[in-house]
């Protein structure tokens, strides 16, 4: 009976050993596939709101001590269509943010995006303004509020991630 015992105690131990190492191997598995596939959602989401050729054009989030920076660019200079859907689409998001309105991230990114929220109910105490740069356009984000300005961070963090390699930090 003893070596009985041992035995089934020797095969639940062996059972269990595989069953932790199968977790462990689809856990990080899905942990791979999720940024890709959550990248994959955002492309798709963001062609429903962004006129311009995400696959021809370049986000970059610049953090700065008194907010931040977000451009986007042409990645050929010389594509003059890509060039002014970029500056239509930045000029109606700069305002859009004047007002509170972060409904285009929101739907490109949901509703829980981080620093969204803060950014909306802060938005009076946040200076933003829209710039024309050679390839594309800026919008420049300027604040004294410290949970704005972490807000934003966040904010612009998460844009990078989503958009994987479509933007960068600046």
């Amino acid at each position: 009976m003893k070596h009985e015992n041992r035995r089934l105690q020797a095969l639940l131990a062996a059972l269990a050993l595989v069953v932790v190492a199968a977790t462990t191997y689809v856990l990080i598995s899905r942990n791979e596939q999720a940024p890709a596939a959550r990248q994959a959602e955002i492309a798709a989401n963001g062609r429903t709101v962004m006129p311009f050729d995400l696959e021809r054009t370049t986000h970059r989030f610049a953090k700065a001590a008194t907010g931040g920076v977000q451009t986007v660019t042409s990645d050929d200079p010389g594509d003059a269509g890509q060039v002014a859907l970029i500056r239509e689409h930045l000029t109606a998001e700069a305002a859009a943010f004047s007002k509170g309105d972060y409904g285009d991230p929101a739907s490109i990114h949901g509703g829980e995006m981080p620093g969204l929220r803060e950014l909306e109910a802060g938005h009076d105490r946040i200076d933003i303004r829209y710039a024309e740069s050679p390839a594309g356009a800026r919008i420049t984000y300027t604040t004294s509020d410290p949970a704005l300005l972490q807000a934003l961070h966040a904010w612009f963090d998460a844009q990078v991630t989503d958009h994987g390699r479509h933007a960068e930090h600046g």
